[in-house]
């Protein structure tokens, strides 16, 4: 089932002089940067507009209108930013990391069960969906049309058409 606010990050630290924060990203940096409303509430109790959201280093500036001080500001550290998903406008097989994270995978084909997914790494070329079976095994599969036929984030389930040798040992 779809959660409805999701994970942004975490704010870690201040910045500045005018209420400015640090966020750890835990999401796709282009869904941080789209997002004119967050949350630090779950359920979206606790409402906030972005003034902005900017790239620094290896986080986020977050500007929010309200805070205007650092002792406002520092009232959040330690806490988790949320989003509404129906605040980010989505195209056509476009998804959420946190859809794609605890789909089962599943060969089109002969319906062979390859595990779940449990990260998603950027490469810069194409994510790829690291995969844990059972017998806690690890195969990172490329997130590339030839390879991902098909994702039902409803049912739970990404299937796959895998390359030769991605789940075996030929070449």
């Amino acid at each position: 089932m779809r959660k409805e606010f999701l994970e942004v990050g975490e704010i870690v630290t201040t910045h500045g002089i005018r209420g400015d924060m640090r966020l750890y990203p835990w999401c796709d940096p282009g869904d941080v940067e789209r997002a004119k409303k967050v949350y630090f509430d779950e359920n979206g109790a606790e409402e906030f507009s972005v003034k902005y959201i900017k790239p620094h280093k290896n986080v986020y500036l977050v500007k929010l209108k309200g805070i205007d001080t650092p002792e406002d500001a520092r009232k959040f550290i330690g806490k988790t930013l949320y989003m509404n998903r129906n605040d980010i406008p989505m195209k056509k097989g476009e998804y959420f990391i946190q859809d794609i994270i605890g789909l089962k995978v599943v060969d089109s084909e002969n319906g062979t069960v390859y595990g779940e997914v449990y990260d998603v790494a950027a490469t810069g070329a194409n994510d790829i969906y690291c995969v844990r079976d059972a017998d806690k095994k690890e195969t990172w599969i490329p997130a590339i049309p030839q390879v991902i036929d098909r994702v039902d984030i409803d049912s739970g389930v990404l299937y796959i058409i895998p390359m030769k040798g991605l789940f075996d040992d030929e070449d």
